[in-house]
């Protein structure tokens, strides 16, 4: 690839990995302002209180990715990748100056939820113009590759976060943590944002959507995805069980490690920072080797290990008992999402012509998000409260279990013309249908 392809997959990565940062940062810096929103009591009430706001921010990805995919489709990526990152920035400056519980009763907490929308909306469009604008933006050789810059600044935005708490907690006390500590990463978020506004705004556009020459009034619309919604349904499909996964072993491992296995806040986080480390690492590797052998063995081997490795896995990490054990275990199941991570970006924007790629991708996998990513915390906190923590993982496997069922009877994508009016809508009137 050449200096311009890499610089647009720079350019994207780096406003994808502030996004997520700031996504990621209220989950991992939970455990320490839960209790400055709600009155004082049980640990884990605190945390559902603030899971289910973390929550309802994904019911408002839907909506970013309806608005922002029409705007990445009639506008340009370029368009919806900047007012994406404008609107995280506001959100993370509002939950920095969030008053707490003490000061305004629950107006910080309407506050919270105002950031957690505002969030939410901006993400949800964040995924689809990010995912459509590297799998356009590179060699058709190498879109695997290229694509999976995705989940690795997502991972380097979430490392960042994590090592921002790793260093917090070397330098401030538990109770300056506590007070105010917790709102430097959102001032950090805010600031990044800021610079990567100014980067968006001199990106280049991708040449796939310059070419494009499908009606204007046709671009982006619900009437034009309505002609694709077998491959609408497909990404929910294929989305379900991996973004349960994903979100298992990212956000909820830290509270999971700290709150079920009775690990220390500073060794769950340095688990979780150190793994995530290695799985970034792992991205474009598998992506590469999606180029190579096709994105449906590796959809098919996360499916599979998800489905039957699962439940020993989170079994074992809740009695793991320190950082080592819980490391490795840890890796073990990244190694197994990496499988889906690395490529489902490309998987989705494959399924769909130019003019409707970006909202063809944003609204489906923001529903699937909002069904399974987003509750899936709460569910686990749920199930951990009803004193069926084991319950949550049976989830977890049943819901890789119904995307296996999909990668195993959907159609290859890798070999894909993402250019052309029809362009990845070749896939044609069936792309659940079984593979040769």
């Amino acid at each position: 690839m050449g200096i311009q392809h890499w610089k647009k997959i720079w350019v994207g990565s780096a406003g994808n990995m502030v996004e997520w940062f700031d996504w990621f940062v209220y989950a991992s810096f939970a455990t320490y302002f839960a209790g400055a929103f709600f009155p004082s009591g049980n640990p884990t009430a605190q945390l559902m209180n603030t899971a289910g706001i973390f929550a309802v921010g994904f019911f408002m990805r839907p909506v970013g990715g309806w608005l922002l995919g029409r705007v990445g489709d009639r506008r340009g990526r370029k368009a919806a990748l900047t007012l994406t990152v404008t609107l995280m920035s506001a959100s993370a400056v509002l939950i920095a100056v969030a008053p707490t519980y003490a000061v305004a009763g629950y107006g910080g907490a309407l506050v919270l939820l105002v950031a957690r929308l505002l969030q939410g909306l901006s993400v949800g469009g964040e995924y689809a113009a990010s995912a459509t604008y590297l799998t356009e933006a590179t060699d058709p050789r190498r879109r695997g590759f290229a694509s999976s810059f995705q989940y690795v600044s997502m991972t380097v935005g979430q490392i960042i976060g994590l090592g921002l708490q790793i260093i917090l907690q070397r330098t401030l006390s538990d109770s300056a943590l506590h007070s105010y500590g917790w709102r430097i990463p959102f001032v950090v978020g805010a600031l990044g944002a800021a610079v990567v506004f100014y980067l968006r705004r001199t990106m280049l556009e991708s040449e796939v959507y310059d070419e494009d020459a499908s009606a204007a009034e046709e671009r982006g619309t619900l009437r034009a995805l309505w002609r694709y919604r077998r491959e609408a349904f497909l990404v929910i499909a294929l989305t379900m069980g991996g973004t349960v996964a994903y979100y298992t072993y990212t956000t909820y491992l830290t509270k999971y490690l700290s709150n079920s296995a009775g690990l220390s806040k500073d060794t769950a986080t340095l688990v979780s920072f150190t793994a995530l480390i290695v799985f970034a690492g792992l991205q474009p590797l598998a992506g590469a080797l999606s180029d190579r052998i096709g994105r449906r063995p590796l959809l098919i081997t996360f499916a599979v290990g998800s489905t039957v490795l699962t439940v020993p896995i989170m079994t074992l990490l809740r009695h793991a008992g320190g950082y080592w054990p819980a490391l490795g275990l840890s890796l073990l199941a990244l190694v197994i999402v990496t499988g889906y991570t690395s490529i489902n970006a490309c998987v989705k924007a494959e399924l769909f012509p130019t003019s409707v790629r970006s909202l063809g991708v944003a609204l489906p996998y923001a529903l699937a998000n909002a069904l399974f990513g987003g509750t899936a915390e709460y569910i686990a906190l749920w199930f951990k409260k009803a004193g069926i923590e084991s319950g949550f993982f049976w989830y977890v496997a049943g819901c890789a279990a119904v995307s296996l069922v999909v990668y195993v009877t959907m159609r290859e994508t890798k070999d894909l013309d993402l250019t052309g009016t029809r362009g990845a809508s070749g896939v044609g009137e069936s792309s659940v249908t079984t593979a040769s």
